[in-house]
């Protein structure tokens, strides 16, 4: 089955058609290309995204991008989910650090607007070395060590360590890493957000997912061995170690959260839109199949639409919020459908399984609903929301 779409069904057809709006021509590749082809190692699926001007959706107009607000990302988001989910995944990726980085530079009018600039112009990828995939280790955690020479915005920094899985590992231009840096005169940490040059001596990538579910995304081990970060590609932040967050990592995981689980929402909505084009599978639960994965939506639009009117720590613990519901949503949806499709359709195409097991993974996702939950608790009785 071709983009994994039955015809016929209206389902999904406002954001695809936002999609063929924004980034035109790839709507239209994806719709053609098995979802084998699409969700295996060496995908042509980030070569369209490139082609259609993916990596700049989300700069900002000014610097050459596309503009892509918070609510046209998460809809393009579900639509490209409901094709490829793992071209999603690794977009996803790409996107909040993208849209961190023009958070960055709204903010302090330093160099940051020059890369956003090149990533629209040159159609770079940017992948994410923060802490994710490390169980028991908090997002914030740096990934990477840095030994540092000289103080402060002259200061020479080298990186070592290794990021896996890490999505975009092949086709990346950039990576963007966490890094723990001396606070001023001997103070306390603090966090800053770097970005190595995927060609940059030192820099290697070596093989690790192995798993056939989200082939696609790159997720490899990227290694860094004494690599040396120019100062102008250093970006920092006002992240201390207690987890409070400032105005650039709170943007940032609004995104995160937002496009991640619109990406799973869509991997959903495919199952959904195969249940619909079967009348045998029942009304009852093709309608419930429907409105519950409607129903996500509508509350992530919402938290997108709130978003516009600043990023702050009540829009991240609403995106959370929003987020963990979906999580427990999804899964209910995927048994759902799988079982009114039947098992025919699940043995006479691989598509059923590909997307049952790919929607589930959102709950790998930092950070853990597990471990935020003493958060969100304290954060909806009055204190300040932290990220452990």
């Amino acid at each position: 089955m071709h983009g994994g779409c039955p015809v016929g069904t209206r389902y999904l057809e406002r954001e695809r058609e936002h999609l063929r709006h924004v980034l035109p021509g790839l709507e239209e590749f994806l719709a053609v290309t098995p979802l084998d082809e699409l969700e295996r190692p060496g995908s042509k699926a980030l070569t369209a995204f490139r082609a259609a001007g993916g990596p700049g959706l989300v700069v900002p107009a000014e610097h050459g991008g596309r503009g892509a607000d918070l609510l046209s990302a998460v809809r393009v988001q579900r639509a490209v989910g409901s094709r490829s989910p793992s071209l999603a995944v690794a977009t996803t990726m790409h996107h909040f650090s993208v849209a961190s980085l023009a958070e960055a530079a709204a903010a302090s009018g330093g160099p940051e607007w020059m890369l956003l600039a090149a990533v629209a112009h040159d159609n770079l990828l940017l992948a994410s070395g923060f802490a994710e995939g490390t169980t028991g280790q908090g997002i914030l955690s740096p990934a990477l060590t840095a030994r540092v020479e000289g103080e402060g915005a002259d200061g020479k920094i080298w990186l070592s360590g290794a990021k896996k899985p890490c999505s975009l590992a092949r086709s990346m231009d950039l990576l963007t890493a966490s890094v723990a840096l001396p606070g001023p005169e001997g103070g306390a940490p603090s966090l800053a957000v770097v970005l190595v040059p995927a060609d940059a001596p030192g820099v290697s990538v070596r093989p690790f997912w192995k798993s056939p579910v989200l082939a696609g995304a790159e997720s490899d081990e990227v290694v860094l061995e004494d690599v040396e970060v120019p100062p102008e590609l250093v970006v920092r932040t006002g992240v201390t170690e207690d987890g409070r967050l400032d105005r650039l990592q709170t943007a940032g995981f609004v995104w995160f959260e937002a496009l991640m689980t619109a990406s799973y929402l869509g991997v959903a909505s495919a199952l959904v839109e195969r249940v619909l084009a079967v009348p045998k599978a029942g009304d009852a639960v093709r309608a419930e199949a429907a409105t519950a994965v409607h129903g996500a939506v509508l509350a992530l639009e919402g938290v997108a639409r709130k978003a516009a009117d600043g990023l702050h720590e009540t829009v991240l613990a609403d995106a959370l919020a929003c987020r963990y519901t979906a999580q427990l949503l999804i899964g209910r949806v995927a048994e759902q459908c799988v079982e009114a499709l039947g098992g025919m359709a699940f043995l006479s195409s691989g598509d059923i399984a590909c997307l049952s097991s790919a929607c589930r993974a959102l709950a790998f996702h930092p950070p853990a609903r597990a471990r935020m939950a003493t958060a969100l608790a304290e954060h909806f009785t009055g204190r300040p929301l932290r990220i452990p």
